[in-house]
């Protein structure tokens, strides 16, 4: 198997934590994209350096706030400067909302795309150049199950913006594959415990719009919550998305699967997208571009 040098975004707890730590378990030098590195999250950052020293493997942290280019940079640069190159990009990070749609302010809505939309794009553009020179790479895109699955109310900014990233992932995976990069889209269901989307998520600035629809739809927020929570089995297990994350690096390149659903709560998204990818291999089939559907490797 081999060895790849792997930068997880997002990664001071929930999926992202997990999956830094399982990758680093299976023998990857894998680095934990952390913002506030020495302030709010230098727990995260000790919790990482210690698991590394218990288990024997190769956790690093780095400083990185996707939100700024100037960060984002200057991570791929000492990941770079380290190890000389960067193999494979987990985009992870993400941010949850909870509240009426209405509620959120043009520029709440505008953070939740950057934080889960824009700042793809910034680590793309510090990573795929010397991903492109080398002809080999890998980005791992971790979305959501919302973008064709189930759409419970009170989610909507969030849901929005992991669908906008998932159409954003399709290009880049045709027009990457003959610089021999794979994609992967990694699409977890509703996991409901195991993470900190819910208690860290964003909520309306717009109190009193909040308030009026609240007393029309009175607790529906908590509701939606706990049915999601009733929808997953008892054995739902957080880790399972990290497992798959894991599994697809060690795979060959040109065999990773392009879409891996982990939805215990079923909620619909693997039947709809299943029909929406074969849609989108049979329009790339009838306009001559199928093979852009296939990672190149050279022998």
């Amino acid at each position: 198997m081999m060895s790849y040098v792997i930068l997880v975004t997002g990664a001071s707890s929930g999926f992202g934590a997990l999956t830094a730590r399982a990758l680093a378990d299976a023998g990857h030098t894998v680095y934990a994209g952390i913002r506030n590195t020495t302030t709010r999250n230098a727990p995260a950052v000790a919790d990482a350096r210690a698991y590394a020293e218990r288990h024997g493997v190769d956790l690093r942290t780095v400083e990185l706030d996707v939100s700024g280019q100037e960060s984002v940079d200057a991570a791929v640069d000492t990941i770079t400067s380290e190890e000389g190159r960067v193999d494979v990009v987990v985009h992870n990070v993400g941010h949850m909302v909870l509240g009426p749609t209405e509620s959120f302010t043009p520029e709440q809505i505008a953070e939740i795309y950057d934080t889960n939309v824009i700042s793809t794009q910034r680590v793309n553009r510090a990573v795929l150049p010397q991903m492109r020179e080398r002809r080999d790479g890998l980005l791992v895109w971790v979305g959501s199950s919302s973008t064709y699955g189930g759409t419970p109310p009170c989610l909507a900014p969030y849901f929005a913006a992991k669908a906008a990233m998932d159409h954003l992932a399709k290009s880049y995976a045709v027009e990457l594959s003959r610089f021999g990069i794979d994609t992967a889209i990694v699409v977890p269901g509703a996991f409901t415990s195991g993470t900190n989307h819910f208690a860290h998520a964003m909520h309306p600035q717009d109190t009193g719009t909040a308030e009026a629809y609240e007393a029309l739809y009175g607790g529906l927020m908590e509701d939606v919550g706990k049915r999601l929570a009733a929808l997953a089995p008892e054995d739902a297990d957080v880790g399972q998305v990290a497992r798959a994350i894991t599994e697809i690096v060690d795979m060959p390149k040109g065999r990773r699967p392009f879409r891996t659903t982990i939805d215990p709560a079923d909620d619909g998204s693997e039947t709809v997208s299943d029909v929406a990818d074969r849609v989108r291999a049979d329009f790339y089939g009838r306009i001559g571009l199928a093979d852009l559907l296939t990672t190149r490797v050279d022998d």
